[in-house]
């Protein structure tokens, strides 16, 4: 059977579970037992249209679809039956992950993109330091002292700071993230300008052999921080690629799909911004060695690695109890 007649077959069933699902999600009291066991009918044979599709159409549009109708229906049936902390504890441990490791492409695509522009501007200021120039604002250029780097370190507000930080780097997730809507444009425009930045900074105090110094400024909260905002990038650059390229779906119904799960992968970025903002607030300013700094950015690339190889553990024994379950 190929796609079409696949989706010809079962069309039908979905739309009813689709109407199943708002008229459930609407309706709380006054709900029919024959209501609720229509609902589970077809809820079980689109989990099993999924499954079927995973196998034999693993990529193509209808996928997708179903596996959005299928979570959809998941959740209503199973609400109740969780806790609000538990579905928190779940989404950031379980279901982010599994998100993450979806679209991999699109947030290494979103990496790629801001390291093209750190690359273009190191060499660029390696060069020549004056490109500075033309790459930031004079203001903050002769603000910047590679001589003296770190040496005000204790006339800060950490506090003041790291909520300062973390405010602006969650603005800048979330623009690139809805940078999605203009086909990634944007979203690809935020990516590369922010690498331009940090190469253009790293190549100024590489010009005065601070490189030592300059990294052990950056990492312990840049680690995080850049790993957060690849995630909301690629979630941008998800949502942009699939309005440019459809597929057999309407551009309409494609950002419904894809805004959902691009929204849901920004909302697991909100931690990494709140642990790096306060790394970024209080220690890398504190007058610590810089060894210890580049102590914490090591802790930082293990904690994450842990997160993603423990969330793809509870991800594959999820997984295995609901295929169970059906």
């Amino acid at each position: 059977m190929d796609v079409k007649q696949f989706i010809k077959k079962h069309r039908e069933e979905w739309n009813q579970l689709e109407q199943m699902v708002t008229l459930l999600s609407r309706r709380r009291n006054g709900v029919t037992g024959e209501q609720i066991t229509q609902f589970y009918r077809l809820y079980q044979k689109a989990a099993q249209n999924l499954s079927y599709c995973q196998t034999y159409f693993p990529n193509v549009e209808v996928t997708l679809y179903l596996n959005g109708l299928v979570s959809k229906a998941h959740n209503l049936l199973y609400k109740d039956q969780i806790s609000s902390l538990k579905q928190i504890q779940y989404f950031f441990s379980t279901k982010f992950i599994g998100l993450l490791v979806e679209q991999w492409k699109f947030v290494l695509a979103a990496m790629i993109l801001f390291f093209i522009g750190a690359l273009g501007s190191f060499v660029s200021v390696l060069n020549d330091p004056l490109h500075i120039y033309s790459i930031l604002p004079a203001d903050m250029v002769q603000g910047i002292s590679p001589e003296h780097i770190g040496s005000g370190a204790g006339k800060v507000d950490s506090s003041l700071m790291s909520a300062s930080i973390m405010t602006n780097n969650i603005r800048v997730a979330v623009l690139a993230f809805a940078g999605g809507v203009t086909f990634g444009i944007l979203t690809i425009y935020l990516l590369v300008t922010n690498g331009i930045l940090l190469g253009a900074l790293a190549a100024f105090f590489g010009k005065y052999g601070k490189y030592y110094d300059f990294w052990a400024y950056i990492v312990p909260h840049g680690i995080i921080e850049l790993t957060a905002i690849f995630i909301a990038g690629g979630a941008g650059l998800l949502m942009g690629y699939k309005l440019f390229v459809p597929g057999q779906y309407s551009r309409v119904l494609q950002l419904k799909n894809q805004a959902n799960r691009s929204v849901q992968l920004l909302l697991g970025t909100i931690p990494l911004f709140v642990i790096a903002g306060v790394i970024e607030g209080f220690i890398t300013p504190a007058a610590i060695p810089l060894e210890a700094k580049y102590i914490v950015a090591f802790l930082t690339v293990i904690g994450l690695i842990l997160y993603v190889i423990i969330g793809k553990l509870k991800l594959v024994k999820h997984k295995a109890t609901e295929d169970f379950d059906s």
